[in-house]
């Protein structure tokens, strides 16, 4: 989170990602077309990370459908008021994120039954590691 809209915002969360460890080479980090995303600062940080880049096409909804819907979700879950300071909005979203979203939030997968997103991604990790 930021109070700007500069590409070092993203380039920053793209390293927290890569960070944690669990992306795979040539993984795909999608986006939109906004300008923090074809900075060229970016682009440099996706090479760098051996990731390859997705945008959505203009005026399509549907290509970032699931990050639209999760921000609908974030929007009704904390609500869209005006948090002072800002630390406080910072520590609802990573609250909704980290704690309730990624742990207790079930939902029906065709493999795994009804299942966190965190279970979700240590099934998937563990499925992966079986099949090399």
């Amino acid at each position: 989170m930021a109070d700007h809209h500069r590409a070092e915002l993203v380039v920053d969360a793209l390293k927290m990602v890569v960070g944690r460890g669990a992306l795979k080479k040539g993984c795909i980090a999608h986006s939109d077309r906004v300008s923090e995303y074809t900075s060229r600062e970016y682009r440099k940080q996706i090479r760098k990370s051996k990731l390859r880049q997705s945008m959505g096409r203009t005026g399509s909804c549907y290509d970032n459908a699931a990050a639209e819907s999760f921000f609908g979700l974030l929007k009704t879950e904390i609500g869209t008021i005006v948090w002072e300071p800002h630390e406080a909005a910072r520590a609802d979203v990573f609250r909704f994120i980290e704690v309730e979203y990624n742990r207790t939030r079930l939902r029906k997968r065709p493999v795994y039954g009804y299942v966190t997103p965190l279970e979700t991604r240590v099934l998937a990790i563990q499925d992966l590691t079986a099949a090399a």
